[in-house]
């Protein structure tokens, strides 16, 4: 499980408004959060974010960028 204290503020914010992919996210093993994570930290806006984190639950595959 990932400590709350490793994800960044932006992420975690824009995971909570959204419920779906915040389903998601959590159904996912560590490694592949560790990977969006990762991802997230190099996200500037608060749109981008909002953007990335709303990908996550309409992405069919099961794979995110």
């Amino acid at each position: 499980m990932i400590d709350n204290e490793e994800m960044p503020i932006g992420f975690t914010l824009a995971l909570s408004q959204n419920t779906d992919s915040m389903i998601k996210f959590s159904n996912l093993s560590t490694s592949e959060q560790e990977r969006i994570i990762d991802r997230a930290r190099q996200i500037k806006s608060r749109k981008e974010m909002h953007q990335y984190v709303s990908n996550l639950s309409s992405n069919e595959g099961g794979k995110f960028s």
